[in-house]
């Protein structure tokens, strides 16, 4: 796939719909509606961090604010076209232009979204978007290797699992995460992307 001349910081935040998912750079303006969906201890589970009152969100809002306008992260948010409800969030991470590389992350939805194919169109997406705008040759996503939900979504998605790490980092709760690994590379998307668009009822 041929590589264009894109700046990812200037082209990554851009605004992406399909018929389901709008995902749009986020704001200030989605602190509330994301607070909304966001105090729910199931979200977090596998995170790094807790949002457990609304101190924690302030904080893990600010410094999702402060990774996109810095350039660290390109952050979306996640609104459900049928009802126009903020579904929750996700990242372009670990740009890396020069090597085509760069994660699809920090991922999160709201009680009401999960299982119901918002998560697979957002990724269908962010996905479109690296390969065929940003030219991309290699999307990689990590996750605990305790989150089996995530880890079959990924699968479901067409992503490659390539390893564990052990011990990649330490966790809230005092343990240190195995984190595995997960790619889509640039000769594989047209079929991941076959698998996302024909098979609707796989819904990670």
């Amino acid at each position: 796939m041929a590589r264009y001349p894109v700046d990812w910081h200037t082209a990554g935040p851009a605004v992406l719909s399909n018929d389901h998912v709008r995902l749009a750079p986020v704001t200030e303006a989605d602190r509330e509606p994301l607070r909304a969906i966001a105090l729910d201890p199931d979200i977090w589970r596998y995170f790094v961090s807790r949002v457990e009152s609304d101190a924690d969100f302030e904080a893990f809002f600010d410094a999702t604010l402060a990774d996109h306008f810095a350039g660290r992260r390109c952050v979306f948010v996640i609104t459900d076209r049928r009802t126009g409800r903020t579904a929750g969030s996700m990242s372009y991470g670990n740009l890396s232009e020069p090597d085509a590389r760069l994660e699809i992350g920090w991922s999160w939805l709201g009680r009401d979204f999960r299982g119901t194919g918002t998560n697979r169109w957002a990724k269908l997406l962010l996905l479109e978007h690296a390969f065929e705008r940003l030219g991309a040759l290699r999307v990689e996503f990590k996750t605990d290797v305790l989150n089996t939900r995530a880890r079959r979504g990924l699968r479901n998605i067409g992503a490659v699992e390539e390893g564990v790490l052990r011990s990649y980092n330490p966790m809230p709760d005092g343990r240190r995460r195995d984190a595995v690994y997960y790619s889509v590379l640039a000769d594989e998307w047209p079929l991941v992307k076959k698998t996302l668009t024909e098979h609707p009822k796989v819904r990670p």
